[in-house]
């Protein structure tokens, strides 16, 4: 069965900047998911930012999120592309995450 979109975030769920104890979903950090079929798999590549562009997390991050991403059964390789565009902002938290951080 295909990998889908709610699969790699449901496995992103588990990535976490060392910073703020919210996933890196619910901080609203993955902007783009895009998966491409590749022989008798696929291909995963995630555009995601960061909340701040001197974030010196961000190559750890990536790391974390492309491990994480070949984990899943399906995926034969993941690419990540750090942007910065648009900039993060707090109106990207998911309503889970704005609670974790007692921002309501």
């Amino acid at each position: 069965m295909p990998v889908t979109e709610e699969d790699v975030l449901g496995a992103l769920k588990s990535c976490y900047d060392p910073e703020i104890p919210v996933n890196i979903v619910d901080l609203g950090l993955i902007y783009k998911v895009d998966l491409a079929a590749a022989d008798d798999k696929q291909d995963v590549t995630v555009d995601l930012t960061l909340t701040a562009q001197g974030c010196p997390e961000h190559v750890n991050i990536s790391m974390q999120v492309k491990s994480r991403l070949e984990q899943l059964p399906g995926i034969r390789n993941a690419a990540v592309n750090v942007v910065w565009t648009p900039p993060w902002t707090p109106e990207r938290l998911s309503p889970e995450a704005k609670k974790q951080l007692g921002i309501e």
